[in-house]
């Protein structure tokens, strides 16, 4: 089992608050311990990449069945980290969707298990809500409003954040996420999961201006997304080439649908921050951490004066402390779940105005 750890375990006990972290939505377990919402005394990832490489992707039932596995001793490894007992834990809060269903349910039922044994309180967190919070914990002075991008494997979404609870979904994608049409396009391209880290990999040796490929919803005030019409044209382009028995260039196609994707994500967030009258933009979710991604968007904000903020790349993957910062800002609003709570497979983002 690959561990992945961080944080720094200094600290002293007592008027402190200590929030232990769930995550396990798709194919990574990982529990984290936050002192005060904040910091990070440990973050310990186990990751299944190696196991479902050979598949071209995530089976859910091997997941499921990893998670069961890997939960306890991560769980272990996290206290041990943090050099607390499980008796030092003030709450717990779990990523309750969305996700893969038994993936999920193994972080909740978790949750529930310790949360009832140790008369805690439980707080179920929606997962892409954790990802914005992810930038909380890489940016200390980080505070609300500010407009978030939230670019993952099955999510792309802006959302004006106005507040640590209360946030406005402005725009969401119509069909394909941005992360899910970069996976697609890597298998076509025969490049081996996770498809996104290999795109941003190869396109850095093409040319992003050697294909057209087509920019979808791009009218002013739209700020929905849709990639799905790329993918396709990334396929017929592939397809079309064949049948001329015409060579490809992997990496020119690789360099010109990202800058696709990257045009079409940058723009809409700087338009949504200008009206909004927001200087601050936030970049969160797995595709954050898209080098292409980040230079533009930096270049975007430093142009327009607005300030960027993303996650350290450890906090841009699916990870527990995200999980337990956004818990620890539900627990100051009393937002707490019971023993009924159960998985969402297909929690969306919504309004939340409190």
């Amino acid at each position: 089992m690959e561990m992945i750890t961080c944080g720094d375990p200094s600290f002293v006990l007592g008027g402190i608050m200590l929030t232990l972290g769930i995550e396990s939505s798709c194919d990574e377990t990982s529990i984290a311990i936050l002192e005060d919402g904040r910091k990070i005394l440990s973050n310990i990832i186990s990751t299944q990449i190696p196991i479902h490489q050979k598949f071209g992707g995530v089976v859910p039932e091997i997941a499921s069945r990893k998670h069961i596995i890997n939960i306890m001793p991560v769980l272990d490894e996290a206290l041990k980290k943090a050099q607390v007992q499980l008796s030092d834990i003030d709450q717990i809060a779990v990523a309750y969707g969305p996700g893969l269903v038994g993936a999920l349910l193994v972080g909740v039922s978790a949750a529930k298990a310790l949360a009832f044994s140790l008369g805690i309180p439980l707080l179920a967190v929606n997962h892409l809500e954790g990802h914005i919070f992810a930038n909380f914990l890489s940016h200390p002075e980080l505070q609300p409003p500010f407009i978030a991008l939230v670019v993952s494997g099955g999510h792309t979404a802006l959302v004006n954040m106005k507040d640590f609870n209360s946030f406005s979904l402005i725009g969401q994608t119509r069909d394909d996420a941005a992360g899910e049409a970069f996976d697609k396009v890597a298998r076509l391209l025969g490049l081996p999961y996770p498809g996104g880290p290999q795109i941003d990999k190869l396109a850095k040796t093409g040319n992003p201006s050697a294909i057209n490929f087509p920019h979808a919803l791009m009218d002013k005030q739209n700020y929905e997304f849709s990639f799905s019409g790329l993918k396709s044209a990334v396929i017929n382009y592939i397809h079309n080439a064949e049948q001329k028995k015409q060579s490809i260039n992997k990496a020119d196609v690789a360099a010109s649908f990202q800058q696709a994707v990257i045009d079409v994500l940058v723009y809409k967030t700087i338009a949504a921050a200008h009206a909004a009258h927001m200087k601050s933009i936030v970049l969160a979710g797995g595709v954050a951490a898209n080098s292409l991604l980040e230079q533009k968007l930096t270049a975007g904000c430093r142009e327009h004066d607005c300030k960027f903020y993303f996650p350290d790349k450890i906090l841009c993957t699916d990870n527990a402390a995200m999980i337990a910062c956004r818990g620890y800002y539900q627990s100051l609003h009393g937002k707490y779940a019971d023993m009924r709570l159960n998985a969402v497979p297909y929690l969306e983002l919504t309004d939340i105005n409190t």
